[in-house]
């Protein structure tokens, strides 16, 4: 293999690669990425078994060839690198990099051993704008659980119908759902479950994808099959292995019909919610929230033995029963981050039922929290 490639392509390549390459006692070429370059294209992969990453740069092949050296040491080598052009050659099973005065020889493993990334019909996709998926994508995925005991908890739901894509994500103890629009070639409708970890990952990749060197404008495609799904994006390809499994019912829990609505300003909401939180109980993360009968106030409390007491009184338009909730901060403050909304709407029945938020004119998002019953 003997390759020439400008140290940017390289560097950007690497960073959306080399994140997933982790170090495996009983598999130690997981370490390492996959150098390939074949038919025309240098292709950079990397996978943990769960995930599989590939992203093709531009450059210019002299020799085809392949080999795999540890992810850690060639990112860091060649972020290091100015930005002007490195040739890269496979020797006695070494690669020999130079780059200007740079001159280095890093040890590695042939491909061999590299596990193989499936392959997915890439005939039949779904389609979504690129910053409209990753926006909604971080809208659901903070919400799923960190429990083990019941793993379809663990990702998030993707439900694929007609021209809508529903996300929705769940610990039990509060709730995100996020609908956008979607283009579809002949997949049919379908449910999903995706692995957290594999999702953040991808909204690390997506926050770095310069819009301007995508081929097919700021679009991503998602390749479903039995057990996995692939994502693509411009020259990268994000391969996961999906949950088995079937996600709850979370429709039940939805509240049919509210008693007090109230429509309060979001940034003076997070403020009194931040300082409420010095005084909740530590464990509990106990605040309580009040919509006096008449008033157009909402009033935000908190009470510890220990540190003493708040009480924030906000101005906002409360319709509906005198009414009011306790609430876990940490989870509201969580909800209202994810609301791109000047003014926040709160539908409540009581304090046994969950509590809705939602932007007040967007009726794509809502998140549910449930109430800590007194």
């Amino acid at each position: 293999m003997k390759i020439s490639i400008l140290q940017e392509n390289l560097k950007n390549g690497l960073f959306t690669v080399a994140h997933i390459a982790s170090k495996n006692v009983n598999l130690p070429i997981l370490n390492n990425i996959m150098i390939e370059a074949s038919n025309g294209n240098i292709k950079l992969v990397s996978t943990n078994l769960e995930v599989g990453i590939t992203s093709l740069v531009r450059g210019k092949i002299e020799k085809e060839g392949g080999f795999t050296v540890e992810s850690k040491v060639f990112f860091d080598f060649i972020s290091l690198l100015p930005n002007q052009k490195v040739d890269i050659e496979l020797k006695d099973n070494k690669l020999l990099i130079q780059s200007g005065d740079y001159k280095t020889t890093i040890k590695g493993q042939s491909t061999e051993d590299f596990p193989l990334i499936p392959i997915i019909n890439d005939n039949d996709f779904f389609e979504a704008n690129l910053e409209d998926f990753r926006k909604a994508l971080t809208q659901v995925v903070f919400a799923v659980s960190t429990s083990e005991s019941r793993i379809e908890l663990s990702g998030v739901l993707f439900q694929f119908l007609n021209n809508k894509l529903i996300m929705a994500a769940t610990d039990s103890f509060r709730l995100a759902e996020k609908e956008i629009i979607i283009k579809t070639k002949k997949q049919e409708d379908k449910n999903i479950i995706i692995p957290a970890k594999t999702l953040q990952e991808l909204i690390r990749i997506l926050s770095s994808v310069k819009l301007e060197n995508l081929e097919e404008s700021n679009k991503i495609k998602f390749f479903v099959s039995d057990n996995q799904i692939m994502f693509k994006i411009g020259n990268t390809e994000m391969m996961s292995r999906l949950i088995e499994g079937q996600y709850p019912d979370y429709k039940q829990i939805i509240p049919n019909g509210t008693e007090t609505t109230v429509i309060v300003d979001r940034n003076e909401l997070i403020r009194a919610i931040k300082a409420a939180s010095i005084f909740s109980k530590a464990g509990i993360n106990d605040v309580n929230l009040d919509f006096p009968l008449g008033k157009n106030k909402m009033v935000i409390s908190s009470t510890s033995s220990q540190m003493g007491d708040n009480i924030t009184n906000l101005d906002a338009q409360v319709s509906g029963k005198d009414n009011g909730v306790t609430v876990n901060f940490r989870y509201l403050i969580d909800g209202l981050n994810n609301i791109n909304s000047e003014n926040i709407k709160l539908e409540i029945i009581n304090n046994n039922t969950p509590c809705i938020l939602k932007a007040e004119n967007d009726y794509t998002y809502f998140y549910i929290i449930m109430p800590i019953k007194k």
